[in-house]
C-alpha cells in the first residue's frame, strides 16, 4: 500500500506528510459487524432521501432546502460537512504519535470559525440565495464575476472531491475488506442517490445524521477510554507521559514547529480557507434568516470544538492502551509500526475498550462521514455548473426552474462519474499535495474576492477578475513547485518554493491585485460598481429584499 498520510489527507482534513506513518502490507479482513452498522446507515438515509425526494419541488428547494432549516439543524449540518473521518482517525494519531503538538495543529481547524461568525455568516445570508458567486456578483458585471466564482468553486470541490474519493476508497478497503474500485463505486453511487433525489434536504439530514453518529460514537468512545483512569484527565495524562517513548517530550512543542513560517502560511490557510470553501457558504443560504445563519455557526463552532477535545483525550489515552500492547503492533514490536498505520490508532482503541461490536460501529461511523461531506461537495460543484454558470451566466438569468433543476442533477451524474473515475484512477498516485492546493485556493483565490465584495466600496469587477486569478493560479504554481510536488510526486531533488502552503504568499498577493487594480480602474463599469455599495450594504445589514427572509 501507498503511505497512509495519502489516505488521510484525502478523507477531509489537511494531514501533513511530516506526520505520516506507512501501511504495513496487511491484509484487510471482512468485518461483518462494520458491514451491518454500514448497511443499518445506508438504509436510514435512503429513506431520509425517499422523504426528501417527496419534498424537494424548485430550485429553491433543491440548492437550499427551500431556506426552512433551523440554526441547530443547520450548525449540525455544518459540523457534519466539517467533521470527517481523518478529524477521528488522523488527528487522534497525530496526538498519539506527537502529543503536544497534535493539539496544537488541531487549533487550526478551529479558529477559522469566530472569522465565519463575526464578518460573514450574517452578510452570507442576507445578500445571498443559492451560492457564494450571488454575493461576490451582487454589484459587479453578473457574467464575469459568476464565471471567476464558479472556477473557484469548481477546483476547489474537484480537488476535494478527488481526495474524498480516494481516502474513501483506501479507508473502506481497510476497514471493510472490499475491493478498492468496488468501495469508491459504492460511495460514488450512494451520493448520486442523495444528491439527484434529495438535493440539498437530503444532504442536510444525511449531514446532520453523521454528526450525530460521529458525536456520539465519540464520546461513547472517551468515556470507556477514560474508565481505566478512573475519568481522570490527570491520571490518564501522566500515564500517556509514563508510557510514550518520548517522555515529557510529548508535552512540549517539537518539530511542527521548526519552520514557523510554514506553519503560519499553512495557519493561514486553514483559517482562512474555511471562509472559502463552498460547499461550506452554500450552508447559510439553507436558514431562513441572517439570526438563524449567527446561530449555525455558533452550534457548528460549539460542535466542532467539543469533538476537537474528544480527539484530544482519544490521542493520549491511545497513547497508554494501544501503544503499550504488542498486539497492535507489526511482528509485535513496541514502538514499531501499527497495525493497519499509525493511522488506525483509534479503531484500535475502539476495539480495545468496546470489542468487536463497537469497532464495527466506529468503521461504519467513518464511512458515513465520507458519504455526508462527498454528498456537500457535489451538491456545491452542481450549483456552480447550474446556477452560475447556465441559468446566469449562458441563459441570463433567464433559464426555467425545470430546465435549471435538469442541468443540476446532469452536472451531478457528470460530477458523480468523474469522481468515481479520478479516484480509481488516482489509487496509486500520492494525492497530499491537493490538500495545500485546496485551502490555499480557497484561502487565496475565493476568501479575498468575497471579503472585499462584501466590505470594501471601492472593489471594481476588473479589480475581483484580477485578484481572483492571481489568487487561483498564484496558488496552484506554489503548491506545483513546493516540496510536496517538486520533490515528493515529481522526483526533484530540490523544491522551488521552499514551503508546502502557498497561503502566507499568494493571499497577500491576491489583495494587493485586487487593491491597485480597482485603484486604478476609470472605467464605466467601475463607476456603476461603486454605486451599487450603498444599496449592497442596506440588504447586507437588514436582510430587507431577500425572498424568504424576515425583514427586521
Amino acid at each position: 500500500m501507498k503511505p497512509i498520510h495519502a489516505l488521510l489527507a484525502a478523507i477531509a482534513l489537511p494531514w501533513q506528510p511530516a506526520y505520516a506513518s506507512t501501511v504495513v502490507a496487511t491484509e484487510p479482513g471482512v468485518n461483518l459487524n462494520a458491514i451491518g452498522m454500514f448497511l443499518l446507515f445506508v438504509s436510514i438515509t435512503l429513506v431520509i432521501t425517499w422523504w426528501a425526494a417527496r419534498r424537494t419541488q424548485s430550485t429553491r428547494d433543491f440548492y437550499t432546502a427551500g431556506g426552512g432549516i433551523s440554526g441547530l439543524q443547520n450548525g449540525l449540518a455544518i459540523a457534519g460537512d466539517y467533521m470527517s473521518a481523518s478529524t477521528l482517525l488522523g488527528l487522534s494519531s497525530m496526538v498519539f504519535s506527537k502529543g503536544y503538538d497534535g493539539i496544537i495543529y488541531m487549533t487550526g481547524f478551529f479558529v477559522g470559525w469566530p472569522i465565519l461568525t463575526f464578518l460573514m455568516a450574517e452578510r452570507l445570508r442576507n445578500l445571498g440565495r443559492f451560492t457564494f458567486a450571488d454575493i461576490v456578483s451582487f454589484r459587479l458585471d453578473q457574467r464575469r464575476i459568476r464565471v471567476l466564482a464558479a472556477c473557484g468553486s469548481l477546483t476547489v470541490v474537484c480537488c476535494y472531491l478527488l481526495l474524498q474519493m480516494v481516502g474513501a476508497g483506501q479507508l473502506i478497503k481497510l476497514l471493510f475488506g472490499l475491493d478498492y474500485s468496488v468501495a469508491v463505486v459504492i460511495v460514488g453511487l450512494l451520493m448520486l442517490v442523495y444528491v439527484i433525489f434529495g438535493g440539498m434536504l437530503a444532504t442536510t439530514w444525511v449531514q446532520i445524521t453523521k454528526a450525530i453518529l460521529l458525536l456520539v460514537g465519540g464520546t461513547l468512545l472517551m468515556l470507556l477510554a477514560l474508565a481505566p483512569f478512573d475519568f481522570s484527565l490527570e491520571q490518564l495524562a501522566r500515564r500517556a507521559i509514563e508510557s510514550h517513548s518520548g517522555g515529557w517530550a510529548i508535552m512540549a512543542p517539537g518539530g511542527m514547529l521548526a519552520n514557523p513560517l510554514n506553519v503560519a502560511s499553512m495557519a493561514l490557510g486553514l483559517v482562512f480557507g474555511l471562509a472559502g470553501l463552498p460547499h461550506i457558504l452554500m450552508r447559510f443560504f439553507t436558514v431562513p434568516d441572517a439570526r438563524e445563519a449567527r446561530k449555525s455557526v455558533f452550534y457548528a463552532s460549539g460542535f466542532i470544538g467539543y469533538f476537537f477535545v474528544v480527539v484530544c483525550v482519544l490521542g493520549f489515552a491511545a497513547i497508554v492502551i494501544v501503544g503499550t500492547d504488542p498486539a497492535y503492533y507489526v511482528d509485535g514490536k513496541i514502538g514499531g509500526v501499527i497495525l493497519g498505520g499509525n493511522n488506525m490508532v483509534a479503531m484500535h482503541l475502539a476495539k480495545a475498550v468496546g470489542g468487536n461490536l463497537f469497532f464495527g460501529f466506529l468503521s461504519a461511523v467513518a464511512f458515513a462521514t465520507i458519504l455526508a461531506v462527498v454528498a456537500g461537495l457535489t451538491l456545491a460543484g452542481a450549483s456552480a455548473i447550474s446556477h452560475d454558470l447556465y441559468a446566469m451566466v449562458i441563459k441570463r438569468g433567464v433559464a426555467s426552474e425545470a430546465r435549471e433543476m435538469l442541468v443540476s442533477r446532469a452536472a451531478v451524474v457528470a460530477l458523480g462519474v468523474l469522481a468515481i473515475a479520478l479516484g480509481i484512477l488516482f489509487e496509486q498516485v500520492n494525492i497530499a499535495f491537493l490538500v495545500g492546493l485546496t485551502f490555499g485556493i480557497a484561502a487565496s483565490a475565493n476568501f479575498p474576492v468575497l471579503l472585499m465584495a462584501m466590505y470594501w466600496k471601492g472593489l471594481t469587477t476588473r479589480g475581483a477578475i484580477y485578484g481572483g486569478v492571481t489568487g487561483l493560479l498564484s496558488a496552484l504554481g506554489l503548491v506545483i513547485l513546493s516540496p510536496t510536488v517538486w520533490v515528493t510526486v515529481l522526483g526533484h531533488e530540490h523544491a522551488i518554493f521552499p514551503y508546502d502552503h502557498p497561503a502566507l504568499f499568494a493571499m497577500p498577493m491576491t489583495f494587493l491585485v485586487i487593491v491597485l487594480v480597482s485603484k486604478l480602474d476609470r472605467s464605466a463599469r467601475a463607476a456603476l460598481d461603486h454605486q451599487g455599495f450603498d444599496d449592497q450594504m442596506v440588504r447586507a445589514q437588514t436582510g430587507v429584499g431577500i425572498a424568504g427572509a424576515s425583514e427586521h
